[in-house]
């Protein structure tokens, strides 16, 4: 037979060789090798799948089920909101698990005795209400949200069968009323419906609120504000005063950072209780600081005379005629204590001069005194964080007659806040700030815009000590005594049936302390107040200039503001 190996396969012993023996697999041996590899792959995919699944069991068996309605896990709506604090740390909203009572109306047993048991501990709820919602076939009713853990407690002594009760988040205003027109509100799914509460649900999208919610154990950063909730306190008590005091209607006050715009303390009387979220909505209880909108009266003259004064038209000791009233064919405008004799420029804010305001404004021009005010922001909508807010009314053109009437603060109507921020603007070196409800850092970035020069804003800035010192808020100085303040009055008449009613007034305090080194600036008003005892006045100066001198007193000390004996800036300061 042929040899069919090589040589090199061969061994040799002596002269015989001897062949090495060739073995060769079977088909049959194969195929059980790779059957037994799949056989192992197989086995590791099925006992993965099987941990997969054991895992899911576990994971369902410890979590806790949430009811569903049409589809929806209830505590999706559920939001977990941040905590809301004051600048200096103080909670002002909060969140905390209330029980919610709910039925499965297909559980129920009997129907009647569920509604007895139910309503011995919740006798608010309607009976025939209740039995509607109890009875039937559904898988879920609410019958009262956000219950007390006592008002839990007896239901659950009570043992009906399809009966449970849901973990629900509650908003929590420790303060109460002090602060609710800042803070808002939320429903009873605790999403904001109003104030900073509405802003907050903007920054962080429901979304991401829900998501909290859902997590239990996630935490959104704290939101802190820039209010002073001992600023905010005092603003509070004083302004409740003034309405008894005064018999008011109405009352409002805000302070504001000059340099900063923030808002240190806001106040809204009447107000309501943000636990209460339906007490909102009773008759005059709106935001008038951001959204209600006055005629500013007399308060808006050294937003005319430094319009004046930063044109290069007049200068404080200039002179101007008020001896005679201003006419416009029928109708004149006169001065309510009128001196009859020429005026300088200060002297018209300390006499408080209608006639000397509307030489001023005609010294202007109405165009360039309209493209004035809309540096000034006065025809804008407010800019702070609050949804509730206004547009201003200021005409788009003025005419000779409404530039007389809008320059001592007449024929127009502008939000307590941008009075404040126009203010502001007059004492801090001319740059209109931006308001904000949050707390500003050091070093951020602040939107202002320059609209009068720094020499403008020191000479506003005697003019309105003066007017302290000599003019219509020497009761508000007197009562501040120490803190050097500024400030000028206003009382307008209010419109009742289309005329204007000398019965019926809104008066108004707008104020800056300290003038030797301005840092904030305060706005006051009081609807329709009375003479607080007979032999006394009604007009701004009784009323809301005492409210600004008290609440100066009081809360100067609290913003580090101490007392000195300073009296005006000098006169050779005031050069240029």
């Amino acid at each position: 037979m042929q040899n069919l190996l090589p040589a090199s396969d061969r061994e040799t012993t002596g002269s015989a060789s001897v062949e090495t023996p060739i073995v060769l697999k079977g088909a049959r041996t194969g195929n059980l090798e790779v059957s037994g590899k799949r056989l192992k792959i197989a086995t590791w995919v099925i006992l993965a799948c099987f941990a997969v699944i054991s895992g899911r069991l576990v994971e369902l068996g410890t979590a806790d089920e949430q009811p569903r309605f049409d589809g929806r896990v209830l505590n999706a709506t559920l939001a977990s909101r941040p905590v809301i604090n004051d600048r200096n740390g103080v909670p002002m909203a909060l969140d905390i698990r209330v029980p919610s009572l709910f039925a499965e109306p297909r559980h129920i047993i009997d129907v009647n005795e569920a509604a007895a048991a139910i309503t011995s501990v919740l006798p608010e709820l309607e009976e025939t209400w209740l039995r509607s919602r109890l009875d039937g076939d559904a898988g879920f009713a609410w019958i009262a949200r956000e219950l007390s853990p006592v008002q839990q407690s007896e239901l659950m002594r009570k043992g009906i069968p399809g009966l449970d009760f849901l973990s629900e988040t509650r908003r929590v205003y420790p303060a109460f009323r002090q602060a609710s027109h800042v803070l808002g509100a939320v429903n009873v799914d605790n999403a904001g419906i109003a104030g900073i509460e509405a802003h907050i649900d903007e920054l962080y999208s429901l979304d991401v609120l829900h998501s909290t919610g859902l997590g239990r154990d996630a935490a959104l950063e704290p939101v802190t504000l820039s209010v002073d909730m001992r600023i905010q306190n005092v603003l509070h008590r004083e302004l409740e005063d003034a309405l008894s005091r005064y018999q008011a209607i109405a009352a409002a006050g805000t302070v504001i950072d000059v340099h900063t715009g923030e808002v240190v303390g806001l106040v809204s009387l009447p107000d309501f209780d943000p636990n209460r979220p339906g007490t909102m909505l009773e008759e005059g209880r709106f935001n008038r600081i951001t959204a209600g909108k006055f005629e500013p009266a007399s308060i808006f003259k050294p937003i005319t005379i430094a319009g004046a004064i930063d044109a290069g038209v007049v200068t404080i000791s200039d002179q101007v005629d008020a001896r005679t009233p201003v006419r416009f064919g029928r109708h004149s405008i006169s001065d309510y204590y009128g001196k009859h004799r020429y005026l300088s420029v200060a002297e018209v804010l300390t006499f408080s001069s209608n006639i000397g305001t509307v030489r001023i404004a005609e010294k202007i021009g109405p165009t360039e005194f309209r493209a004035f005010l809309g540096r000034m922001g006065f025809d804008s909508l407010p800019a702070i964080e609050l949804p509730e807010k206004t547009v201003s009314i200021v005409p788009a053109k003025l005419s000779e007659v409404a530039s007389a009437t809008v320059s001592f603060g007449h024929g127009l109507s502008v939000t307590p806040l941008q009075m404040l921020t126009g203010t502001a603007a007059l004492v801090n070196g001319g740059y209109l700030v931006r308001p904000t409800l949050l707390k500003q850092e050091a070093g951020a970035d602040l939107v202002r815009q320059q609209v009068i020069s720094e020499a403008t804003s020191m000479k506003m800035r005697y003019l309105l000590r003066l007017n302290a010192l000599q003019g219509s808020a020497r009761r508000a100085n007197a009562l501040a005594d120490g803190y050097r303040m500024g400030g000028k009055t206003g009382t307008a008449e209010k419109v009742v049936a289309g005329r204007y009613s000398s019965e019926k007034v809104t008066t108004f305090f707008s104020s800056v302390f300290p003038l030797d080194a301005p840092r904030y600036a305060m706005v006051v008003m009081v609807d329709e107040p009375q003479p607080e005892r007979p032999g006394t006045g009604r007009t701004a100066a009784y009323n809301a200039g005492d409210i600004s001198g008290r609440i100066i007193h009081r809360i100067a000390p609290m913003l580090g503001v101490l007392p000195t004996e300073w009296e005006n800036i000098p006169a050779h300061a005031l050069q240029g």
